[in-house]
């Protein structure tokens, strides 16, 4: 068998986790896999993982030879790629995943330029605002607004978003515009957004002249979907802070009211994100390339 691809499907179920998750990343029999890994055992005379039914685990020298496979493969893969780079566009199957509001305003109107510029690259797009595994979901790269949690991913920084405060016409004749963020505890409802991961809320942040105040207010509504925060302020069920170029065109258009103009809100750092061990091929360096163009041009408020 050969000593390469036993290396590489190893190297895969320990970051897949699992023997089912790695066949599936690269599409081939789960039989296959574990031939491949008892294989690769026999020959290195040691035990890579510990199987029992229900749990996989990395043995110390299975660890030990991770560690050292993953160097050893990414130096060829880096090889492979700059032969092929040199002679070719960059193409393939690309696996990235978005938050909502981000696909639906920003990535997929601009998609028929990438493909202007990349036609041979075939995107899977993951769209929601919940947290992904890159490693075990076998996703390439992420942009994710926030700061960055897991300091073992690399990033790099795309954008910031500007946020600002708003709420629909109709929910303001009904409590009022505040005047000062201390008016919102008194008078007002927050629509909430709340974290998939942690289930805390995200408090809107209101700074001025040195001062810093948090709202974590009264609310009737919580989500944790960006394009359901949007839909829910629209229609009038509290006010709370969004991404600039979310409310843009809604601001333009009257549906949403800008509110506390004088107190600036935090801007949210963007980042493109993929796995410390996932060779930066071609096609996804075209990607976050196009990325970082793109997120230049958003509109500021």
């Amino acid at each position: 068998m050969d000593q390469i691809q036993s290396m590489r499907v190893f190297a895969r179920v320990v970051e897949a986790g699992s023997f089912t998750k790695a066949a599936v990343s690269l599409d081939l029999p789960k039989g296959t896999v574990t031939k491949l890994v008892q294989h690769l055992e026999r020959r290195l005379k040691v035990r890579l993982l510990n199987r029992t039914t229900r749990r996989l685990s990395v043995t110390p020298d299975g660890a030990a030879y991770y560690e050292r496979t993953s160097r050893v493969l990414n130096d060829l893969d880096d090889i492979e790629a700059s032969m092929m780079n040199a002679h070719a566009s960059p193409s393939g199957r690309l696996r990235i995943d978005v938050g909502a509001s981000v696909a639906r305003m920003v990535v997929i109107p601009a998609l028929p330029t990438f493909y202007e510029r990349y036609p041979d690259i075939q995107l899977d797009l993951g769209v929601g605002d919940r947290p992904v595994n890159l490693i075990s979901d076998n996703i390439d790269c992420v942009i994710r607004g926030g700061e960055l949690l897991d300091q073992s991913l690399v990033a790099r920084r795309i954008a910031n978003f500007e946020m600002v405060t708003v709420a629909s016409p109709d929910y303001l004749r009904r409590h009022g515009i505040p005047q000062h963020p201390a008016d919102l505890d008194r008078d007002h409802t927050m629509v909430a957004y709340f974290s998939e991961r942690t289930g805390h809320f995200y408090p809107d942040v209101f700074t001025k002249d040195g001062e810093s105040i948090e709202w974590t207010g009264r609310y009737k509504l919580s989500v944790n979907d960006s394009n359901a925060h949007l839909e829910a302020l629209l229609h009038g069920l509290g006010i709370s802070q969004t991404a600039g170029f979310i409310a843009a065109p809604y601001l333009a258009s009257g549906r949403l009211v800008r509110v506390l103009p004088d107190w600036s809100c935090p801007p949210v750092p963007v980042h493109v994100v993929y796995p410390p061990n996932r060779h930066l091929s071609g096609k996804v360096r075209a990607f976050v390339e196009w990325a970082v163009e793109l997120f230049a041009k958003l509109p500021q408020i």
